[in-house]
């Protein structure tokens, strides 16, 4: 199969039509063999339902449905795990993506040998409450992982089939896919200017929350990817250091006593008397339990069974 198109949805039921002939249209004038794989992320309206009509008029259309909402995330990575093309695309259900991109995203995913290729919404139709975060976390983004992409979380992407096999995504780490690819070795990512189309049914279904997670999500990818395998790494040479400086600090205090007595000069305080002596014993404190921390960390495994177990509730094959 040459194409699998990943769609994750929550209450799209009015674009799905559209969107779905539309790709069907994109396919058929190009000869792709392909499959269409919409996620239902435990949508509320009739999503489900048109899906299963869709279903009836397009043999290629497959459809998971989740029992509640679990996240765009999720929604990707039970379609990475079920799709069987070469070439992965995914795209959002707003109709703001246009499948006419698919074709120029699969032939150099194929021919230029991209890993990755990213599409680029270099003109919008998003308010600036929007934009502004969005153009500061894409320069946070590239700056912590070194990878030239103006746009990390735009929808529409392509994917070599051994990417979306080999990565997981869980949580909100959709918006950095790019980022966890290249940890996983795959450090061939490109960029394609596309479309981006005002939308035209519904509402956005992301809140303000999504900068403040996305932020956070961040810094996780930056710590798992960097630290992941080697935790005594971060925490043992912050708890060795916090280590070191409360015992120089003791040893400071002790020595500047010693001295006094052996100088036979007055010494008015006490050393448990001095603001020194408790930074000094705090900074030990601390350095043991990080050094302990990285210690029981090496020791645990940060892969949990049951991260990526999801209630599904019925599938449309």
């Amino acid at each position: 199969m040459d194409i699998s198109v990943v769609i994750p949805l929550f209450n799209e039921d009015e674009s799905l039509p559209e969107l779905v002939a539309w790709i069907d249209q994109v396919m058929l004038a190009n000869q792709f063999s392909y499959e269409v794989l919409l996620i239902d992320d435990g949508s509320t309206d009739r999503s489900w339902e048109v899906i299963g009509e869709l279903k009836a008029t397009y043999p290629s259309v497959k459809g998971i449905k989740f029992r509640r909402n679990y996240g765009k995330s999720a929604a990707l990575n039970v379609g990475f795990a079920a799709c069987q093309g070469d070439v992965v695309i995914t795209m959002d259900a707003d109709l703001q993506d246009s499948p006419d991109e698919i074709p120029e995203l699969y032939r150099r995913i194929r021919e230029e040998k991209f890993d990755i290729v990213s599409g680029w919404k270099k003109k919008r139709y998003d308010p600036i409450t929007k934009t502004i975060p969005t153009k500061l976390f894409n320069a946070a983004t590239r700056g912590m992982s070194g990878i030239r992409l103006n746009d990390f979380n735009c929808g529409l992407k392509a994917y070599r089939s051994d990417v979306i096999k080999t990565i997981e995504v869980y949580g909100e780490m959709h918006r950095y896919i790019p980022v966890i690819a290249k940890w996983a070795g795959f450090s061939r990512i490109g960029e394609q200017v596309v479309e981006h189309r005002a939308r035209k049914y519904g509402t956005t279904k992301f809140g303000f929350s999504r900068f403040i997670n996305g932020f956070l999500d961040l810094l996780s990818i930056f710590f798992v990817g960097k630290f992941g395998k080697r935790p005594m790494h971060f925490f043992g040479t912050l708890g060795v250091l916090s280590f070191f400086i409360g015992v120089t600090m003791s040893l400071w205090i002790i020595g500047e006593k010693l001295y006094h007595l052996s100088a036979h000069i007055s010494y008015k305080r006490d050393i448990t008397d001095q603001p020194l002596f408790y930074i000094a014993l705090v900074a030990i404190v601390v350095g043991s339990q990080l050094f302990l921390t990285g210690f029981i960390a090496e020791l645990v495994s940060r892969n949990a069974p049951e991260r990526n177990e999801y209630l599904i509730e019925t599938t449309i094959d």
